[in-house]
């Protein structure tokens, strides 16, 4: 970086002496480094409305949260937890989904960091699958401790909730099309009743569709999270790297995340809760 902003300042009608472009580029990325710190730390909602062809009576008008990608371990801890609960709280959804890469790091220590979990408690429950963090070691513990409080696991499995078919498929077994190909068949999803997927990655969407999934909830991308990242998982994930993008007739919504992974920074992305609420078509 600091020979290309010489040869651009060579190119300049007056001279600028080496000094002078060293502390404004250490300047600048110190601003640039608070910022991102600042910014990742800040926890913001966004707030969609969705249409589900048969979505049932029951849910019409109904919201949900969609929270991705908490990284709680090594770096965000139980107080980060509480943050969020509280959070959530106060935006009262109905019913609550956690797609994945609720943990992270070898150190963390699953237990504590649910703790939090245990004061949230929403009307048609909260609902969990894996992400590719919790494959990085025994996932069992992670989910034992999730167990031990009021949030689902959904362990490639469907659930009838007030007619709402929901299915958590976690990221090993999605990850594999022909797994989660055969997951998805031994769910039997009616066709005539919307259902919600849970799955960590915005990929093998073609999977998901051909079972006839309507709305899919993930996460992972986080956006990026900050450059060079955020160039890097738009041209990998493309158009479902954030945000609400149809595949055919299925509908992915993919989190930029609550959390953050590595260095604690965003810069051109932001932490956020999903706030959905339902209407049918």
């Amino acid at each position: 970086m600091p020979w290309i902003v010489s040869a651009a300042a060579s190119l300049l009608p007056f001279h600028l002496e080496p000094k002078v472009i060293a502390e404004t580029l250490f300047g600048t990325a110190l601003l640039v480094g608070i910022y991102g710190l600042v910014n990742a730390n800040r926890l913001r909602v966004t707030r969609v409305s969705v249409n589900l062809p048969d979505l049932p009576a029951a849910w019409a008008g109904r919201k949900v949260a969609l929270v991705t990608d908490l990284h709680l371990g090594s770096v965000r801890g139980d107080g980060f937890a509480r943050r969020v609960v509280a959070r959530l709280q106060s935006l009262q959804p109905d019913a609550v989904f956690l797609s994945g890469d609720l943990f992270d790091g070898p150190e963390a220590n699953p237990d504590a960091l649910v703790e939090p979990w245990k004061k949230l408690s929403v009307p048609a429950g909260i609902y969990y699958a894996t992400g590719i963090h919790e494959e990085f070691s025994d996932r069992a513990e992670h989910i034992g401790a999730v167990r031990r409080t009021e949030i689902r696991v959904l362990h490639n499995e469907k659930v009838d909730v007030h007619g709402l078919q929901i299915v958590g498929v976690h990221d090993l077994e999605a990850g594999d099309p022909r797994q989660f190909r055969a997951l998805l068949r031994q769910a039997k999803l009616e066709g005539s009743r919307a259902s919600i997927l849970l799955a960590h990655q915005p990929s093998n969407l073609t999977v998901a569709e051909e079972a006839g999934i309507a709305l899919q909830l993930s996460g992972h991308t986080h956006g990026g999270q900050f450059w060079p990242w955020t160039w890097e998982a738009a041209r990998v994930h493309g158009r479902f790297n954030y945000g609400p993008n149809r595949f055919g007739k299925l509908l992915v919504y993919t989190s930029s995340g609550a959390g953050t992974w590595g260095v604690p920074m965003r810069v051109g992305t932001k932490s956020k809760i999903v706030l959905i609420r339902f209407s049918a078509r």
